[in-house]
């Protein structure tokens, strides 16, 4: 069975790739470049040479592919609602080559409830089998070098405290990449058409855990900051530093693990951070 996967060089969708090929798949990524290209065949993948915008290449990959799961996404912060309708385009371009073949199409959510969030359930209707996987905001492992940990600990790093925000009582979920992939595997396997499957190997770390830990690390004092002084302190996380995302995002992994057999066995966030690994880049 061939899987074809965009996003197939990046830090969670290389893993996914891996993940796939360990299991008996055959593997066909997306990639932009030469380098993309030879890290896939490296691992075993064929590689297919395009872009998020190129609709044709897309829909040859999907085409050719068994089943097809979505992960690149332009990561332009500053043109985020641009990000978010290419998005929306590669979903619609996949979804129509796969109508009536009742093909797994496995998307990631990537802001809650977006209207590509809604073009991937949609396509339930139309006799593809497409489910949205809607991971933690931290995806944390060995490989991590862009994601929220390490900018925390670059902003603890040049500031000389790893704050918090008041008491520090948010939480942030988050999933090993290891076990975010093994999720897209099962997705892919066992996912019934039109689902949504939310993958949190960990529902809730308080926050204050998150910075004591990177201040021990660190060895630099761990400190309370308010809401007002969040900005000027962590920058464009300033929100997110505060933020309880249990709340804002409702629901747990309960029914992914139900339904497709997930169970997280790697290490969780605090685990991972006391192995030294992050701190060394």
């Amino acid at each position: 069975m061939r899987i074809f996967v965009t996003g197939a060089t990046g830090y969670i969708g290389s893993a996914v790739v891996q993940e796939l090929i360990d299991a008996g798949y055959k593997v066909i990524g997306l990639t932009r470049s030469e380098e993309g290209a030879k890290k896939l065949e490296n691992v075993g993948a064929e590689a297919l040479m395009g872009t998020l915008e190129d609709t044709e290449c897309l829909c040859k990959g999907a085409s050719m592919a068994e089943g097809v799961i979505h992960m690149a996404f332009r990561h332009d912060f500053s043109d985020f609602a641009g990000s978010l309708a290419i998005d929306l385009n590669v979903i619609n371009a996949i979804g129509e080559t796969l109508i009536d073949t009742g093909k797994p199409f496995m998307t990631t959510a990537h802001a809650n409830g977006d209207a590509s969030d809604k073009a991937t359930l949609a396509l339930a209707e139309r006799g593809v089998r497409s489910a949205v996987i809607s991971l933690a905001p931290s995806v944390h492992s060995d490989a991590d070098s862009h994601g929220f940990i390490p900018q925390l600990i670059g902003i603890a790093r040049s500031k000389g405290v790893s704050a918090y925000v008041e008491e520090g009582a948010n939480r942030w979920p988050a999933v090993h990449r290891l076990d975010a992939a093994k999720l897209f595997r099962l997705a892919i396997e066992k996912a019934p058409a039109g689902s949504y499957f939310t993958g949190r190997g960990e529902e809730g770390i308080p926050f204050r855990e998150i910075a004591s830990t990177i201040g021990k690390h660190l060895n630099v004092p761990v400190v309370s900051i308010s809401r007002e002084e969040a900005n000027a302190h962590f920058g464009f996380l300033g929100a997110l530093a505060a933020l309880d995302i249990p709340n804002l995002m409702p629901g747990n992994s309960a029914r992914t693990k139900e339904i497709l057999g997930w169970n997280p066995v790697q290490p969780g966030l605090i685990a991972d951070l006391d192995q030294g690994h992050y701190f060394n880049k």
